[in-house]
């Protein structure tokens, strides 16, 4: 089995072989993954630090022994606290860093990183300074980046930056944590998931203090929630219907 390393911003990991196909998610700095096929110019793979399978093109991997892959996503993980950083390469060569990157891969990778990072598991509080650097983020199917962002992405990416691990998809996520019963016994850092007509989950947000969800909705922003849904006070309507909350930590 051969593993993987991303050593560039962000590498997109797609549904298919193909550029053309969906963006299902995508690979920021550091991220290790396993190889699972190859197909022409593309690696199947799937991500050490969340099981998310996809496929990137092979000029945007470099290779990587298994045990360097697993300790850099295990255990010198250190994440980029930074809205926009830089690492040094080689001759002093210069790549944009986004938040959230695994800045623990810069000694493998012979790199120089000299911003704010965080590492091991933060408290609770800090949840909310991660989010909202993501405001105004626009929202991007399969992001994971300020530069674009889904909603799934941006809970993973806040969780993660504060040492936990959350799943990729929002109807993952909802499977996980203590339930609450109502909106009055969350806390600000929980997540509150939200269903369809058919009662699948197909949006997650961050709760804030006083009936308040930060959330990826068009771009990352600040709504009002209530025992309906989030109500988004521009168009006067409520956006999204209120599933679950969920204590995560």
């Amino acid at each position: 089995m051969e593993y993987g390393i991303c050593h560039l911003s962000i590498v997109p990991m797609r549904s298919e072989n193909s550029h053309q196909s969906e963006l299902v998610s995508q690979l920021l700095y550091g991220d290790c993954f396993k190889i699972i096929s190859h197909k022409k110019d593309w690696f199947q793979i799937t991500s050490l630090a969340d099981s998310y399978s996809g496929w990137i093109d092979k000029k945007q991997a470099k290779l990587i022994p298994d045990k360097e892959a697993v300790a850099i996503t295990h255990e010198k993980s250190s994440f980029s606290s930074q809205l926009i950083h830089y690492i040094e390469a080689k001759e002093g060569q210069l790549t944009s860093l986004v938040l959230g990157s695994n800045v623990g891969a810069c000694d493998w990778l012979r790199h120089r990183y000299e911003g704010p990072s965080n590492s091991g598991v933060l408290e609770k509080s800090n949840l909310i300074k991660t989010a909202s650097l993501y405001l105004n983020t626009p929202y991007l199917w399969g992001g994971k980046s300020p530069l674009g962002i889904d909603c799934s992405g941006l809970t993973q990416m806040v969780y993660r930056i504060n040492g936990h691990v959350l799943p990729r998809d929002a109807h993952q996520q909802a499977q996980l944590g203590e339930t609450l019963s109502f909106i009055a016994e969350s806390e600000a850092g929980d997540l509150a998931f939200f269903d369809n007509e058919e009662g699948k989950i197909i949006h997650v947000g961050i709760l804030l203090e006083n009936h308040h969800i930060l959330h990826a909705h068009g771009k990352v922003r600040i709504d009002r929630i209530d025992q309906t849904g989030i109500y988004n006070e521009e168009t006067k309507q409520h956006s999204h219907k209120l599933r679950i909350i969920k204590k995560m930590i």
